[in-house]
């Protein structure tokens, strides 16, 4: 076992399945689907000892456990660490690890500035940015994607939306590498991300600040909510940040997984262009396929169950939704991308009261890309292997070389 400080090792269940292996092996990080097939096969709770940790897999136990607010709680931190017996690297997410009724409001807040309504406010900027970027592109022909499309499209109009003064692309991205792999074990990916913290961090901070931000973004909305006496000030500055801690990198992440799968599968592209209203349709099967978040955890907050087995209060729980959205039990040819598939129901932005707030935000920013390179790009070829990079909860492209053939 391999200890975990500010963990409590359980003692699993009589009948529960236990499997010797390290679900944040940088090898199944960057290739997970033999560990997503196994993890099902075993059954629908399996013991990791390596951590302490129970691990669910299939798709029905996964979405009851993940949307449990009641018996698995966020408070206690939603990677490998108990806030209950450690503290935490930053104070808490006041939205993402919290629960009711302290949960309930700041993400009323949090809802009401990442409305649909406020999220169309935003899609001219949006697709007036991808279309600039793309013709640029389409100049240079073959491309990075990560570097060239990915990360600069994000970078540039989420900052805008939130009203930030001051941009770092870089320190964007990192910050968001470093949120995600905090939540897995200390293993060489979280010191490697952790390592730029002192840096980032006071930059994150002073650029969230309330005299950093213009009128009329969304962090000026929810200052606004703090004049109003909804929450703190203080409360106000963490949820701007949350902004920033989940609203790039997944949506950098989204972008990169859906051009690697339009490049490794031509057909799609080429029946979306036919028919584009299927957009919409096509992002969320990319979030299906690839999921973005491949991993997050739960706190067992009772005594409780899974799949009729006895849970022990203290127990951590890691809901692997990256093999729940590929369990062909709930979805059929469940490891092929298909844009008609209409994907209701997968996890890749969470479930329950702690789905992803910002998912409108990132489905706007997915849409104004995939129009602009309808318009623009006739068909997305490989130019190169892609290359996975290993996170220990984002499932995300290092680099992805293409070549994109204009119309």
């Amino acid at each position: 076992m391999t200890l975990i400080e500010g963990h409590r090792p359980i003692t699993p269940a009589d009948g529960i399945p236990v499997w010797d292996v390290d679900p944040y092996d940088e090898a199944i990080l960057r290739d997970p689907h033999d560990y997503h097939r196994e993890l099902r096969r075993l059954g629908e709770v399996v013991y990791i000892p390596r951590y302490s940790v129970l691990a669910v897999g299939r798709y029905e136990v996964t979405r009851k456990v993940f949307s449990d607010h009641e018996n698995f709680v966020s408070s206690r931190g939603v990677g490998l660490n108990d806030f209950a017996l450690e503290d935490p690297w930053r104070p808490p997410s006041i939205i993402l690890e919290a629960d009711p009724p302290d949960h309930t409001i700041t993400r009323k807040v949090m809802s009401r500035a990442l409305s649909p309504k406020v999220a169309k406010t935003f899609a001219d900027l949006f697709r007036a940015t991808a279309e600039t970027l793309i013709a640029g592109l389409l100049e240079k022909g073959t491309i990075e994607a990560v570097a060239d499309m990915a990360e600069p499209f994000p970078t540039t109009v989420f900052p805008k939306a939130v009203g930030m003064k001051d941009t770092n692309a870089r320190y964007l991205v990192d910050y968001g590498a470093m949120v995600f792999n905090a939540v897995g074990p200390d293993n060489a990916i979280r010191r490697r991300a952790m390592s730029h913290a002192g840096e980032i961090v006071p930059w994150i901070t002073a650029a969230c600040a309330r005299d950093r931000l213009s009128d009329g973004g969304l962090g000026a909305m929810v200052y606004a909510a703090a004049d109003a006496g909804e929450i703190s000030h203080e409360q106000a500055g963490m949820l701007v940040r949350s902004f920033l801690s989940a609203g790039v990198d997944t949506t950098v992440t989204g972008i990169g997984n859906a051009l690697w799968c339009f490049s490794q599968n031509p057909g799609e592209w080429a029946r979306l262009k036919a028919d584009p209203s299927l957009a919409r349709a096509a992002f969320e099967e990319v979030l299906r396929v690839t999921s973005p978040v491949h991993t997050f955890g739960r706190t067992a907050g009772r005594a409780t169950r899974i799949a009729g087995f006895p849970v022990e209060e203290g127990t951590k729980v890691i809901c692997v939704l990256g093999a729940a959205n590929s369990d062909p039990d709930k979805w059929p040819d469940a490891d092929t991308f298909r844009i008609d598939r209409k994907p209701v129901g997968h996890m890749a932005f969470g479930a329950g009261i702690h789905g992803c707030v910002g998912q409108n935000i990132a489905r706007a920013e997915l849409e104004a890309i995939l129009g602009a390179l309808l318009d623009k790009v006739d068909r997305i070829e490989p130019a190169g292997a892609p290359e996975w990079r290993p996170n220990n909860a984002i499932r995300a492209l290092d680099r992805l070389p293409l070549t994109l053939i204009p119309k």
